[in-house]
C-alpha cells in the first residue's frame, strides 16, 4: 500500500507564488513517476504536471513557463510543484498521482485559491 499527503496550499494573490508538496509512503520504492491534477468547482479532474522516473517533465500549455514539478534531491519520494505567476483561473484541489506496481494511487488533495 502507498500512501500520498500534499501539502503547501492556500490563498495567494493574482501573480503570487505556491509551492505544493507530496511526500510518498509505504510499500514504494525506486525512481517512478509521479503527477499532479487538479480539479476546480464544476470541472473534470485533469493534469497539470508530471514527471518521469528519469526526470523528464511534461507540462498542460496552460502552465507552461509558469509551474515547475520536481523532486527532492535529498529525499526521492518528495515532490514539488512550483507555481509562479498565479492566476486566478489556477483556483483548483490539486492532487498528486502515483501509478506504482499496477496501482494507481492518489493524495488527498490540497486547496489553492487565486483570488485578490
Amino acid at each position: 500500500q502507498v500512501q500520498l499527503v500534499e501539502s503547501g496550499g492556500g490563498l495567494v494573490q493574482p501573480g503570487g507564488s505556491l509551492r505544493l508538496s507530496c511526500t510518498a509512503s509505504g510499500s514504494i520504492y525506486g525512481r517512478y513517476a509521479m503527477a499532479w491534477y487538479r480539479q476546480a468547482p464544476g470541472k473534470e479532474r485533469g493534469v497539470v504536471a508530471e514527471i518521469t522516473g528519469d526526470g523528464y517533465t511534461n507540462y498542460v500549455d496552460s502552465v507552461r513557463g509558469r509551474f515547475t514539478v520536481s523532486r527532492s534531491r535529498d529525499r526521492d519520494r518528495t515532490h514539488y510543484l512550483q507555481m509562479d505567476s498565479l492566476k486566478t483561473e489556477d483556483t483548483a484541489v490539486y492532487y498528486c498521482n502515483v501509478y506504482f506496481g499496477g496501482t494507481s494511487y492518489w493524495g488527498q488533495g490540497t486547496q489553492v485559491t487565486v483570488s485578490s
